[in-house]
Formats: structure tokens, C-alpha cells, sequence
């Protein structure tokens, strides 16, 4: 068996874990998470993640393994520069992560290779998740973010929809938590952190604002994603997990519309994105 290792960083951690390409499973007594903060120098960064990775990998040959890394763009993939210029990770900018870890890890760089997260979430979903069996399929992941990513039967590519013209502004300021956040704030005057608050709250406020929801989800969904005609959209991000509060009045807006979409909840959430950057690097040296 292949001894892979599958990393998920983003702006304020490092979750990474062995992944067992038969099972097609995270094996979770590998797993490890990290708080590494993305406005650190480069060598206190560097220093977490190679530690995290010496970590998780502890009882695997150097020499055969294979590691797939999901990292936020704008990136370059292929080579591994980050060209993260605003905010966070700025210290790396231009750096060679590719080439920084393989010296660091003692491996060669033909054994390290990224993907983009949004697409690595969706190349999770794929390989191990909740949509194995189909060949054409449209991700979103709601959360901090709005990531939209699109699989044709051969790759997961990353689909940038974020910044999309959307009503008065761009989709993601009407998909994603902040838009919850200042909506419950304008009705209430009340601050909550996202749909997890929401639900603690009145019945008539949370029918309230998950239709609003629902409506500018179902309009972005016939305005920016059923052109690609997939067979099913699939939907990760912590808002997914709200998804039966918003998910009758979606698909009827749909239907109204006469777009017949199957929708699946992502089966595997966090660790779509490790096992996706596992499956990639799988699929890379394949």
C-alpha cells in the first residue's frame, strides 16, 4: 500500500493525516491538527508545518512517501509558489514551498504535490465521500467563504465563482457566514457567530432569514452553476450542516425554474480536503 499523506492548511492550522488509499479512509490515529498562524515569518511557519508532517508520518519511509497539500490561492500549483500576497501567509510570497519542503522533510520534491483546497474538497468527496459513483459534479462549500468547484470525470478543478457579480455586490458577501452574521444583526441588533447561533434562536427569526438564504442560493445556483449541467452538486462548509433548515424552500425554487439538481451533503466535511489532497497526489503519479 502506497504510504500517503494528506494535509489541509489553511490561514490559522495544519490537519493532516495518513490516508489508506484501499479503504479510502483517513486512518485517524495519524490524524493531527496544529494552530500555525499565517502572519508569522516564513521559518516559524515553515518550523510548524514540517513539524506537524514529522508528526503524522512518524512511522512511514522517507523514501516512498507521497504527500498531497491543499492550500488557499492564489497559488501556483504545479511548482508550489505562493502568490498570497494580501493578508495572510505574506511572508512566503514567491517563496518555493515545494522546494523549502522537501529540503526540510528529506524527500524529493516529485513526492510533494498541491492542490488547490476548494478542488481537494471536492477530489475528497470523489474518492471517499458522497458522490463516488458520479462523473460530472458542481461543489460549493459555504462557511468563512464561498468555494465553488467543478469535477468532470478527471480532475476537480477550483472554479473561483467567489468574487461573481451577484445583486448588489458579489456572491460571496450573500453565501457566505458574514452574510448570516449582518442579517441577524439588522433584524436583532444582536451579534451571532454563524447558523450554529441561529438555531438556538425563535423559530419565526430563523424561518426568516434561512428563506433569504435559500432564495439567494437557489438564484447563484441558476445564475452561475447549471450551465455546467452536472449530475448532482455537492455541498460542504459548516452552513451545510444548517442545509435541512434551508433545503425545501432551495429545491422548490429550483424546480420552479426547472432544474432538476440532486443535492448531497458532503459525508466527510473537514476531511474531505486531506483525503482530496491524498487522491490527487494519488492521481498525479498515476
Amino acid at each position: 500500500m502506497q504510504n500517503i499523506l494528506g494535509i489541509d492548511i489553511g490561514g490559522s492550522h495544519i490537519t493532516l493525516a495518513q490516508v489508506d488509499s484501499g479503504k479510502k479512509e483517513i486512518i485517524s490515529s495519524t490524524y493531527v491538527r496544529e494552530h500555525v498562524n499565517s502572519f508569522d515569518n516564513r521559518e516559524v511557519i515553515f518550523s510548524a508545518w514540517v513539524s506537524a508532517v514529522e508528526k503524522a508520518a512518524y512511522n512511514l519511509g522517507k523514501d516512498k512517501l507521497l504527500i498531497g497539500i491543499a492550500m488557499p490561492g492564489p497559488f501556483d500549483y504545479e511548482n508550489g509558489i505562493s502568490l498570497m500576497l494580501h493578508g495572510k501567509f505574506i511572508d512566503i510570497y514567491q517563496v518555493n514551498i515545494k522546494e523549502e519542503l522537501a529540503e526540510r522533510l528529506s524527500v524529493s520534491q516529485h513526492q510533494i504535490h498541491f492542490v488547490n483546497d476548494a478542488a481537494a474538497f471536492m477530489e475528497g468527496e470523489i474518492f471517499g465521500g458522497c458522490v463516488q459513483d458520479f462523473k460530472k459534479v458542481f461543489g460549493i462549500t459555504l462557511g468563512t467563504g464561498l468555494g465553488t468547484t467543478f469535477y468532470n470525470g478527471d480532475f476537480a478543478t477550483d472554479e473561483d465563482l467567489w468574487d461573481s457579480p451577484f445583486k448588489n455586490s458579489i456572491a460571496e458577501d450573500y453565501l457566505a457566514t458574514r452574510w448570516f452574521v449582518n442579517y441577524y444583526k439588522e433584524l436583532t441588533g444582536e451579534l451571532i457567530s454563524g447558523t450554529k447561533d441561529l438555531l438556538d434562536k425563535p423559530i419565526e427569526i430563523q424561518t426568516r432569514i434561512f428563506d433569504e438564504y435559500a432564495d439567494s442560493f437557489s438564484e447563484f445556483v441558476m445564475k452561475y452553476v447549471s450551465h455546467y449541467e452536472p449530475e448532482v452538486l455537492v455541498i460542504g462548509g459548516n452552513i451545510a450542516k444548517a442545509y435541512p433548515y434551508f433545503e425545501k424552500r432551495f429545491t422548490q425554487n429550483l424546480e420552479k425554474n426547472n432544474i432538476n439538481l440532486p443535492v448531497k451533503i458532503s459525508a466527510i466535511f473537514e476531511d474531505a480536503a486531506i483525503l482530496g489532497a491524498a487522491s490527487y497526489a494519488l492521481k498525479k503519479i498515476k
